[in-house]
């Protein structure tokens, strides 16, 4: 046996269970803050479950003759104590004519609330080719309680979507959203 030696400090079984237990927590924690943007950037780039295309400018030209029904479906998630809407239930337009529609969320809580929405579009086909141009979606809403906003969607259909065989039977679209609470940092 050798005076002064030391021998290196390990980790017993227990404490190197509790550090790989907490990494995956804490990596579990971070995934779940990061779950909307992700969420958001995953369909902008692959186009997943109906995601719809984002539009700085208007169609160059109207289709006229291929009228599409669009359809407007409204949800929110249990924690949020909303009522929420679309205030225009159907439009049919050709594709290249811009519209607006509006859906209202009110507050039906006893507090101030914050949600954010997400949406999708069925057919999932027809959501390369629904263009918004403004939209609520992903941006965080405040209301008060007993507070109504109406909230804007301003979108065409592109024209293209008339020569696209794969869509050829798509006469109704519906644009669907849901309000979920924000999570909100305190500042």
């Amino acid at each position: 046996m050798t005076v002064g030696h030391v021998t290196p400090m390990r980790f017993s079984g227990n404490r190197r269970l509790l550090v790989l237990l907490a990494s995956v927590v804490g990596l579990m924690v971070g995934m779940a803050y990061a779950s909307v943007p992700l969420y958001k950037l995953f369909c902008q780039v692959t186009g997943y479950g109906g995601t719809t295309q984002v539009s700085n400018d208007a169609a160059t030209h109207i289709v006229a003759g291929h009228p599409i029904s669009v359809r407007f479906d409204a949800n929110v998630n249990r924690a949020l104590a909303w009522e929420f809407a679309p205030v225009d239930p159907l439009v049919t337009l050709n594709p290249g004519e811009e519209i607006v529609i509006n859906y209202r969320a009110t507050n039906i809580g006893d507090a101030a609330s914050v949600g954010t929405s997400t949406f999708n579009v069925t057919p999932a086909k027809a959501g390369a080719y629904f263009m918004k141009i403004d939209c609520f979606c992903f941006q965080e809403q405040s209301l008060q309680p007993g507070e109504s906003v109406d909230m804007p969607v301003r979108f065409f259909i592109d024209p293209e979507i008339v020569a696209d065989k794969n869509v050829v039977d798509v006469k109704d679209i519906t644009l669907s959203y849901t309000f979920f609470p924000a999570l909100v940092e305190n500042k």
